[in-house]
């Protein structure tokens, strides 16, 4: 095995993205961190890194374990990254999904009125 592979294609292995270029995109906007600094598609991974990758309305952490090039298998993805995501974060990101999917679907078109308004920004935290 390598010590070093671009951080586009191991995210694209340990199938934290569905494609290459997915991961390649998120990489360009400003969506993946290694050891929080921005990383290019480019960027070389090496064991004991802390990936982030923005989901939505967090960071999801993954460290390093070990490096791969070639894509595994799901049940084969434990043995390359740990997530270190915080519970805090990982409760946010359920309430979000749990938000979405209950309480904000709206039955009336248009802009949002001022309570729809005060209930999205005291869910967002704002």
């Amino acid at each position: 095995m390598e010590e070093k592979v671009r951080i586009d294609k191991f995210l694209w292995a340990v199938r934290i993205f569905k494609t290459r270029t997915e991961a390649a995109a998120a990489c360009s906007k400003g969506q993946v961190l290694i050891n929080e600094l921005e990383a290019k598609p480019s960027k070389k991974v090496e064991v004991g890194n802390i990936i982030s990758v923005k989901n939505i309305v967090v960071y999801r952490k993954y460290e390093v374990i070990q490096i791969l090039e070639k894509r595994v298998g799901a049940k084969l993805v434990e043995n390359y990254i740990t997530e270190v995501t915080s519970e805090d974060d990982l409760f946010k990101l359920k309430m979000y999904y749990e938000m979405k999917k209950d309480n904000f679907k709206r039955n009336k078109p248009g802009r949002p009125t001022k309570k729809d308004r005060r209930d999205l920004d005291k869910f967002m935290g704002d």
